[in-house]
């Protein structure tokens, strides 16, 4: 198993076999897991790993993001809402 992934907290992959994860090949389901469920250190751990404008790349590709961490995710890479693929403006 991919130390890093043996870093972050167990429970955010919970439903899967975390020896089957690897960061590379599947850097979105990481990123979006620890954006939306993680902890401060799993945070820390993506930062040092990914690099705040891969995250950002990654976040802005995503389906779906609670408006928490779509706002947290814009902030963290300086970037408009706006310029998210989950980003529908409420009517």
């Amino acid at each position: 198993m991919n130390t890093f992934i043996q870093s972050l907290t167990p429970g955010l992959f919970w439903d899967v076999a975390q020896d089957t994860i690897d960061p590379t090949t599947h850097r979105r389901f990481v990123i979006e897991r620890v954006l939306t469920r993680g902890e401060i250190s799993d945070l820390r751990a993506i930062i040092a790993y990914y690099s705040i404008p891969v995250i950002t790349s990654e976040a802005q590709q995503m389906r779906s993001l609670d408006p928490v961490t779509l706002a947290f995710a814009a902030c963290l890479g300086n970037v408009p809402q706006s310029t998210f693929r989950c980003y529908t403006p409420k009517q």
